[in-house]
């Protein structure tokens, strides 16, 4: 059965509780036992892949340096919980901190589907950014490193408010078109609804196929999940979160976290869905980090465990 948080051991029928809404993993993580196969909705895609990105989103907000040791240790731990993909840091320009060679193995591009945001976040237009893209993209190809493409402010800008699908659209195909595998569409400040989301992908999708498209859901309104879930219901399978809920953007101001990956990975479960990671050691990340960093978890399911 694995282990239980602390403040649970002793506590039969919340444990009872856990096994239902299954958030242990038997012999491998995330599996599903095969009884609670058929209540997978219909119309979701069988399996999830998420996208952590706690150690480069989580942190790059934080107000106080988080220690090198400290961040190895959490991705060690992330790295132990099934999830797929884990983004690790970031580069920034080699004008205000020296590069080095880092030996990656994939990588990301960041753009925007605002321009104010693009001058804001990465101090160039959008068209300026794109031209910089190209150059990174290609030699990350002749190096065979696949690179991944996010466009900020899918579903609204702090700067210049409501972003139309037609600009993210463009935006989003100008990545793919250049060689992007996989474009992340981020709601950077949070303020997306179900109904914004789908209007987006509805267009987004005229372009790019679904299996090439990931959403990037902020819980600034309390909306991530259900944005998720009706991307999810139009044929998307990868979805970024933040273990703990951590994150920000110091250029969306007010702008609060990632979606948590546990609440996410609870989520899933729920509608039968796979992931493969074992939430448990998802939780035991994410208390690592908050300890570390002296700060309370945005996610509801790990309070709702470690208060229980």
């Amino acid at each position: 059965m694995g282990n239980m948080p602390s403040a649970v051991k002793h506590c039969l029928s919340y444990q009872q509780l856990l096994r239902e809404h299954l958030w242990i993993a038997d012999s491998v993580a995330g599996a599903l036992d095969p009884s609670q196969e058929s209540s997978q909705l219909s119309g979701l895609p069988e399996y999830v892949k998420i996208v952590e990105v706690g150690p480069r989103d989580g942190l790059q907000n934080e107000k106080v340096i988080v220690p090198t040791d400290i961040k190895i240790e959490f991705i060690n731990q992330l790295s132990q919980t099934g999830l797929p993909v884990i983004e690790v840091t970031s580069f920034v320009s080699s004008r205000w901190v020296p590069q080095v060679a880092a030996g990656a193995t994939e990588i990301s591009v960041f753009g925007a589907a605002s321009e104010s945001f693009s001058k804001k976040n990465i101090n160039c237009s959008i068209e300026e950014s794109m031209e910089k893209f190209e150059e990174v993209v290609k030699s990350a190809r002749h190096m065979n490193i696949p690179a991944r493409g996010y466009v900020s402010c899918t579903l609204g800008c702090p700067y210049e408010g409501s972003i139309t699908p037609q600009k993210v659209t463009e935006v989003a195909k100008r990545l793919y078109g250049m060689g992007c595998y996989e474009i992340s569409l981020g709601d950077t400040t949070g303020v997306g609804t179900p109904g914004s989301m789908k209007r987006l992908l509805e267009s987004v999708m005229k372009e790019i196929p679904s299996s090439a498209l990931a959403v990037h859901c902020h819980d600034t309104y309390g909306q991530a999940l259900a944005n998720i879930l009706t991307a999810l219901q139009m044929g998307i399978n990868v979805v970024d979160s933040a273990v703990s809920g951590l994150g920000g953007c110091p250029y969306a101001k007010g702008a609060s976290g990632n979606v948590a990956t546990e609440d996410l990975i609870y989520m899933l479960n729920g509608l039968g869905l796979n992931t493969g990671v074992n939430l448990y050691k998802v939780m035991e990340a994410g208390n690592f980090i908050c300890k570390a960093v002296n700060k309370t978890t945005n996610s509801k399911v790990a309070q709702a465990s470690f208060n229980a």
